[in-house]
């Protein structure tokens, strides 16, 4: 009887996740939609109806087989309506007339559907920052507790320009580390691609030819041929372990927090690329220091929201562990500095920021400065691989040219 009751509370708590997609009309008259989660369609109705919306349409909503689609919310989507709010907000806009105007003139479904959700359970006199909870997918814990500490604070709008202006940073930002790690992965893409190529339908046309000439071939020669031989053979395995291979670390990555540690304290430790992450990873800490401590919320929770906003296993360790020093009394510069992975001049800029008390400036101060670095670095590293892949490619394709006329050149000599 027991387990019974278990298996039941069990599957009542599951089918509550399930998310439900509807449409209605609001008090106004006016047409509205949403999502909205329920144990049930008739569930998701009586709250619509103790909302003040009469559902016309209630329906699952069904996941699609091949992932988002091309209309789904993205974080770039998200930073979009942070700064039209903000703006709105402003400009002195209610509100909830400024998410009805954004949400009507939004391009997306996804998005409309997402605003109108937010937009019902606000009229229903749901705190914004608990309207936003609702939807972890597209506003994490620093998102809803700037717009709680707004909340608040009654400066909603100074708040909102804050995470407006953060966010946008943090996708300018991430937008130049996808670009920093792209060239690397294209040169060797385009080479493995070219080499392959060659070795699978060029070197064997030669090969026919050397086989007339009943001579011993050039040991560089024969490595190539062999190579070639075995490209020939087994490319479908090859081709089948890289799949599986690189399906195998994306599953891992995704699942396993050990392997996406790993991975983040191989891939800083990489020339050029390394030091491009770790100048990002600062200006995130910093950036997202500065937003939370400015808009009122304690250090120690800055701090916390920083090390999950890092994007960096490394960086994330070292600022929990300036947490704890900093909870025990410890000034947060030296905290810094005993980590041993913050450049002297951020600390020595959170020193000055500690004693005059503008912390906050300082740390948009470094903020600034290392995103300029991270700009100009992926730059430079952009004008330096474009010559880089003509070498890699001249180097691969010259090679296996000079393996080639290796023996007629030879043969030549002999003739001579």
């Amino acid at each position: 009887m027991a387990v019974a009751t278990a298996n039941k509370t069990k599957k009542k708590k599951s089918s509550i996740s399930d998310l439900y997609v509807w449409q209605g009309v609001n008090k106004k008259g006016d047409k509205v939609s949403g999502e909205l989660r329920g144990a049930s369609p008739t569930d998701v109705k009586v709250q619509l109806r103790s909302q003040g919306v009469t559902p016309s349409k209630v329906k699952k909503k069904q996941k699609s087989l091949f992932g988002a689609s091309g209309g789904s919310v993205g974080a770039a989507d998200i930073a979009i309506i942070t700064r039209q709010i903000a703006t709105m907000l402003s400009a002195g806009v209610p509100l909830v007339q400024s998410i009805e105007m954004i949400a009507k003139g939004h391009e997306k479904e996804a998005m409309q559907n997402l605003l109108n959700g937010i937009l019902v359970e606000l009229q229903a006199g749901r705190p914004f920052s608990e309207c936003l909870k609702q939807h972890p997918k597209y506003f994490d814990d620093l998102y809803v507790d700037l717009v709680d500490a707004g909340e608040q604070s009654g400066a909603l709008d100074t708040i909102y320009d804050r995470i407006a202006t953060y966010k946008e940073k943090a996708e300018a930002l991430k937008s130049k580390i996808k670009k920093a790690m792209f060239y690397p992965a294209a040169v060797l893409a385009v080479a493995f691609i070219v080499t392959s190529i060659l070795l699978i339908f060029v070197v064997p046309q030669f090969q026919e030819i050397f086989e007339g000439f009943g001579a011993e071939l050039p040991a560089f020669t024969m490595m190539v041929i062999h190579i070639s031989d075995f490209m020939q053979s087994y490319w479908y395995v090859i081709l089948a372990a890289l799949i599986l291979g690189g399906y195998a670390f994306k599953q891992a990555h995704a699942k396993y927090p050990s392997v996406r540690d790993k991975t983040d304290e191989i891939i800083v430790k990489l020339p050029i690329i390394g030091s491009i992450l770790h100048k990002a990873a600062i200006a995130r800490f910093a950036r997202t220091l500065s937003t939370t401590f400015a808009a009122g919320v304690p250090l120690i929770s800055a701090l916390e929201s920083a090390a999950g906003a890092s994007g960096n296993a490394v960086y994330r360790r070292a600022i929990m562990s300036i947490q704890r020093e900093v909870q025990t009394g410890m000034q947060m510069n030296v905290a810094m500095r005993m980590t041993g992975i913050f450049p002297d001049m951020v600390t020595q800029m959170v020193m000055i920021g500690e004693e005059s008390g503008a912390l906050d400036g300082m740390l948009a101060k470094i903020a600034n400065i290392y995103e300029m670095e991270v700009d100009d670095a992926v730059d430079g590293l952009t004008a330096l691989l474009e010559p880089l892949i003509m070498v890699v490619l001249g180097t691969l394709v010259g090679g296996l040219i000079i393996a080639m006329y290796l023996p007629i050149f030879n043969m030549g000599k002999i003739i001579n």
